[in-house]
């Protein structure tokens, strides 16, 4: 093979290669994260508190890897998160970074969630109820969902548009409350997801993060488990 033919392969291979390097972003894409052994990569946190000595400790503030609680399948692992609600408005979330997405592209992102919850339905409680007060969201955006000190009130508050306890926002949509769906105060799994795709646009490295919590009108604690959440993108 002469040169001249050598060079007119590798110049057909760089046109054809730059043609589909779109490849390598192929949706939709499905996220499935069901802590069988740890967190996968999934982090919690609090907002809408003050931000007061010991603070963390007063409001028994916990997330952490562990297993569904009983009468469940206690060998099944899960999220678990809680945090006993003395500002009447306290936010708990959990987040995870998705990589490796086409950078600047807009996506739309579906979720949906497995809980165990322990509070019959209708129950009544300070402040609210321990179910139908206790707000579920989900949501995605570009910058990572961080709790800030907000100097006007000295409180911590979410630096993304969440909105607030029953009111879904520009970055979380409203996908139900900690019910569990029977007349029984016994932990029971069940399925929330969202009734629409949220729109939100990769960064410049192919990234977004996804957010989940409980935004709480019920003055006492909450103790949640997540078993799974499975993420769609568009």
């Amino acid at each position: 093979m002469n040169k001249s033919s050598l060079s007119g392969i590798v110049l057909l291979s760089f046109i054809l290669i730059s043609c589909h390097k779109d490849d390598d972003f192929v949706l939709p894409v499905d996220y499935d994260f069901s802590f069988k052994t740890d967190a996968e990569g999934w982090v919690g946190d609090f907002a809408d508190y003050p931000n007061e000595p010991d603070v963390e400790t007063f409001y028994e503030l916990t997330f952490f890897h562990s297993t569904l609680p009983a009468p469940l399948n206690t060998s099944d692992g899960a999220l678990i998160q809680s945090g006993n609600n003395h500002s009447d408005d306290l936010f708990m979330f959990v987040k995870r970074k998705i990589t490796g997405l086409e950078p600047n592209k807009t996506l739309n992102v579906s979720i949906e969630i497995e809980i165990a919850s322990n509070v019959a339905n209708g129950s009544i409680g300070v402040g609210g109820s321990p179910g139908e007060s206790v707000y579920i969201k989900a949501g995605a955006s570009t910058q990572e969902p961080l709790k800030l000190l907000d100097d006007s009130d000295n409180h911590y508050r979410m630096n993304i548009n969440k909105d607030n306890q029953g009111q879904g926002g520009t970055d979380m949509q409203l996908i139900g409350d900690f019910s569990n769906g029977t007349d029984l105060n016994i932990y029971t799994l069940k399925t929330l997801k969202t009734t629409s795709p949220i729109s939100v646009q990769a960064d410049s490295n192919g990234e977004i993060w996804v957010i989940v919590g409980t935004d709480s009108g019920f003055e006492a604690t909450t103790t949640i488990y997540y078993n799974s959440i499975k993420v769609n993108i568009k």
